[in-house]
């Protein structure tokens, strides 16, 4: 039994190192050394990398001699030696542009009124620059307020507009995966009743979002299809329906991603994805493979 949420949250996710988004160009120590955008540089130098800054600082302290950096590209475990160059202001540099977080907002999609476990957004938080998923390493949800959308229309996504507290936290993050992100909510959101997980079927649904203020509001779509075997978050199709929601919105717009699926008074699913040159039609994900990614992240 889960409560089905679709109130927006902030969102704000530490990666486990540093993400390489970009390269300098020329003859770069980077490039020299063979690294590339979406490596993940673990440690430098044998110390652990945790956040762009101390990453620097490491680089300062190499002194321009050699260091070897521990990588992960595409879950594999590789070892580069880079020699830093001082750049005009004195400073050693590799050449390459490095991330170490993301913020943003999105969809809370469901709570466990037993444990507060929950889960969002219906897929992964991805770097902008690389499109690949963030390395976690902690994270948590914040309160949002809706204050403006910018209407979703052929061929230019929509988005919501929210503002979020950076310093007020509604609980931890435990996993980022490609299914949705999860976590535990130290207090429940505003009480709700609980209803089971169930199973899409083609037919009238309905989405909770939150495209104004606080207010959540429940919205009429269309199941078009459910897809077997998908592993992209794209289950569904769907197609809003309900007039209120189209001249809000335009449709499924940016910051909807994790919109709980209501079909027969059950959870069947959240809001993934909107089509660009329609966005009155989208994709959803099925809620078992939410719960199945919440169960992975947790190791059991």
């Amino acid at each position: 039994m889960l409560v089905p949420v679709g109130h927006t949250i902030g969102i704000k996710l530490f990666s486990r190192g540093v993400v390489v988004v970009k390269l300098t160009d020329g003859g770069t120590p980077a490039r020299e050394c063979g690294l590339q955008m979406g490596d993940v540089i673990v440690k430098c130098g044998g110390d652990v990398v945790t956040s762009t800054e101390q990453f620097q600082s490491l680089l300062q302290k190499s002194g321009g001699n050699v260091s070897n950096l521990q990588i992960d590209r595409g879950g594999d475990s590789m070892l580069l030696s880079v020699e830093p160059s001082q750049n005009d202001q004195g400073i050693y540099c590799i050449g390459a542009w490095v991330r170490d977080s993301m913020a943003g907002i999105g969809t809370l999609t469901y709570y466990d009124p037993a444990t507060g476990a929950f889960g969002a957004l219906g897929h992964g938080v991805t770097d902008t620059d690389t499109a690949l998923l963030m390395p976690f390493s902690k994270g948590s949800v914040l309160p949002s307020t809706v204050k403006a959308v910018k209407r979703g229309e052929a061929g230019a996504a929509g988005e919501l507009r929210g503002d979020f507290d950076l310093t007020s936290d509604m609980g931890p993050l435990y996993a980022n995966t490609s299914s949705g992100i999860f976590g535990r909510l130290e207090a429940a959101p505003t009480p709700a009743a609980a209803v089971p997980a169930g199973m899409a079927l083609p037919g009238p649904a309905k989405i909770r979002a939150n495209v104004r203020g606080d207010e959540v509001g429940e919205y009429d779509i269309e199941i078009l299809k459910v897809v077997s075997g998908s592993s992209d978050g794209r289950d569904m199709v769907l197609s809003v329906t309900d007039p209120e929601l189209l001249e809000t919105t335009g449709g499924i717009v940016q910051g909807m991603s994790g919109s709980p699926i209501l079909q027969n008074g059950q959870l069947v699913g959240a809001v993934t994805h909107v089509l660009l040159n329609d966005p009155t039609k989208g994709y959803g994900i099925l809620i078992d493979h939410m719960l199945e990614a919440a169960g992975s992240g947790q190791g059991v």
